[in-house]
Formats: structure tokens, C-alpha cells, sequence
């Protein structure tokens, strides 16, 4: 079983995190901010990763620190779930429309962890979350999960469609890029030998 179990406690958030990298999908995602638990959710749903997720964060002060330190949560665990990535797939990309709105994410399991973010928002919160604090999750995810991650909207006007899209087109192409490739059982996907 491809799973991990994360905790992380600090003076500003207190987190636990479990992940199922063969999973259905299924999710329990609690983290004081109410759209970033739909994205969380949306991660899950269509990565077909389980996740569960409970994080208590300074929220009196902003949502700086419960973001942040999520992200860096899920990425220890996706790396930790994926060991010496013997047999994946490393490599994938998806397009993810939303209505008038298209995303294109590409993702390689690399263990260089690289963020190229074009996406733009025309309002500074979506319900109560920050609309720059989606950047910074997929900045810390990138950089504890060992992922280089390429987000682009390529066109949009609505911003939850924007940010929806970036999520589903994350959990498509990491869908893709953690499953294990029947054609190449038990090799790691790399000339260097090592992830």
C-alpha cells in the first residue's frame, strides 16, 4: 500500500495528514477555511487520492500559516506514499475546463521541486480565502513532494472557476503521474537511477 501518514505541529498550526495514493478518492478534509476545503476536496475527488486532512491554524491572525504549512503537509506525504518511485509513471499533463475557464498543468515527479504559476485573479478573496494563497499551497506542496508543477490558466473570467480548474488540472495530471506503469514494473523512471 502507497500510504502516508503526516504530522506536523508547530506554534502556528497543528496538522495531521493521511493519504492513500491508490485510493478511490475519498475524502475528510477539515481546515478552518471553508474554499480551500472545496479545493482540498476537489484535489482528492479527481486525483483519486484519499485524503484526510485536519489542520488547526492561527486563523485570528490570516491564513497565511494554515495554507502554507498544509501544503508542505500533503507534499511530505505524497513523497513519503511514493518511497523511491520504482515503477511510476513521473511525467503528466492535463487540460481542465470550468466553464468559460481552461487550465493547463503539467507535473513531473522529479524530485526537484519547481513552481511555474500563471495564473491571475481580478479579486483579492474567493468566500473567505486569500486568492494569493493558492500560489503559495502549490509553492509548498512543490517543494515537499519533490514536483516540478507548471499551472496556466490560459483563459478565464470567473475566479472560482480559476482556482476549481487549477485544482482538478493538478489532481488529473497527478493522477496520472503517480500511477504505477505496467511497463516499467519495478524500474525507476530515470536514466540516473534515483529520484
Amino acid at each position: 500500500m502507497r500510504t502516508a501518514t503526516i504530522n506536523r505541529s508547530t506554534s502556528e498550526t497543528s496538522i495531521a495528514v493521511s493519504i492513500n495514493l491508490d485510493g478511490t478518492g475519498a475524502y475528510n478534509v477539515s481546515t478552518g477555511v471553508g474554499f480551500f476545503d472545496h479545493m482540498l476536496e476537489q484535489l482528492s475527488r479527481h486525483s483519486l487520492i484519499d485524503l484526510d486532512v485536519k489542520t488547526v491554524g492561527d486563523l485570528h491572525i490570516d491564513q497565511h500559516h494554515t495554507v502554507e504549512d498544509t501544503g508542505l503537509a500533503i507534499g511530505e506525504a505524497i513523497a513519503q506514499a511514493l518511497g523511491d518511485k520504482r515503477g511510476i509513471r513521473r511525467y503528466a499533463d492535463a487540460l481542465s475546463p470550468m466553464d468559460e475557464t481552461l487550465a493547463r498543468v503539467a507535473i513531473d515527479i522529479s524530485g526537484r521541486p519547481y513552481l511555474v504559476w500563471k495564473t491571475e485573479f481580478s479579486q483579492k478573496r474567493l468566500g473567505e480565502m486569500d486568492t494569493e494563497m493558492f500560489e503559495h499551497f502549490f509553492h509548498s506542496f512543490a517543494q515537499t513532494a519533490g514536483v516540478t508543477l507548471h499551472i496556466e490558466t490560459l483563459y478565464g473570467q470567473n475566479n472560482h472557476h480559476i482556482a476549481e480548474a487549477a485544482f482538478k488540472g493538478v489532481a488529473r495530471a497527478l493522477r496520472e503521474a503517480v500511477e504505477i506503469d505496467p511497463r516499467k514494473a519495478g524500474v525507476i523512471p530515470s536514466t540516473k537511477g534515483v529520484l
